[in-house]
């Protein structure tokens, strides 16, 4: 009788660690519902990497916004998907500081100064030329972080298995005014990309006639977060009906050389 006991208590151990396991699904609680032109409240006070409150309107400083929702002291994607984004950065001409403004913004809020400063400092060892005014890290309370995730529709949530919190790598472009323009996703957003989101966020005051005029040949999909040029998509629907149209003449003209010929020959 005691051995079926253990071995009925051995079960139940073993199914409901089972059922811990799978309690956690990342794929169904962390993600982005897609929410264009919400509207973030930009007056929440954080604190910066200096350890002073700030609301993200006093660092936008009527200029785009591009905030990652990151972990500031994450051993896995955050510090890769920072430098991404700062490589992006390099390889375009507008400026942080001058032209917009880059947030490392923290989403577990039970990191404070010493994270934020050192999550910063790595950044702009890595990348001097970005080092200047422009490139900020904020920490905050949880009601203020959640304001600012609910908000874009970002989606993220504790995982006790890793021991923190699980969520997906992306950059929300965010208007002067707070509102989400677009959402860059990925490690790593392509230079182009991120132009091109910066300049629309913009509103017609960031970039020049030229970078204008260039926006209005692409496309941003909000599915992939990338654009893609709309001169190219009509030459390659251009393509392929030239292609069809071929095809069908073509196949016209194989069926006309396959029918019997009428050699005018009748009854005299």
């Amino acid at each position: 009788m005691r051995t079926a006991g253990f071995m009925l208590a051995l079960v139940l151990f073993f199914c409901a660690g089972d059922a811990h396991a799978a309690a956690f699904d990342p794929f169904a609680a962390t993600g982005i519902d897609q929410k264009p032109n919400a509207l973030v409240p930009l007056d929440q006070p954080f604190r910066d990497e200096a350890g002073h409150v700030v609301t993200l309107r006093q660092l936008g400083g009527g200029k785009p916004i591009l905030l990652a929702p990151v972990l500031h002291n994450c051993p896995n994607i955050c510090g890769v998907t920072l430098s991404g984004l700062m490589e992006a950065v390099q390889r375009q001409s507008f400026r942080p500081g001058a032209d917009f403004t880059i947030v490392a913004f923290g989403i577990d809020a039970r990191e404070g100064l010493k994270e934020a400063s050192a999550s910063i400092e790595q950044l702009k060892s890595r990348f001097p030329s970005l080092a200047g005014s422009g490139m900020h890290a904020l920490t905050g309370e949880a009601a203020a972080i959640h304001g600012v995730t609910d908000a874009l529709g970002y989606r993220y949530a504790w995982d006790p298995d890793i021991g923190q919190y699980a969520h997906d790598a992306a950059v929300a472009v965010l208007t002067p005014d707070g509102r989400l323009s677009r959402w860059l996703y990925g490690l790593a957003p392509s230079s182009e990309d991120l132009k091109l989101a910066l300049t629309e966020a913009g509103e017609g005051r960031l970039g020049s006639w030229r970078d204008q005029l260039l926006l209005l040949c692409y496309h941003y999909d909000p599915l992939t977060g990338r654009y893609s040029s709309l001169v190219l998509a009509a030459l390659r629907f251009v393509s392929g009906l030239v292609a069809i149209i071929g095809i069908g003449l073509l196949v016209v003209m194989f069926a006309r050389s396959r029918r019997p010929r009428d050699t005018g020959g009748g009854a005299p």
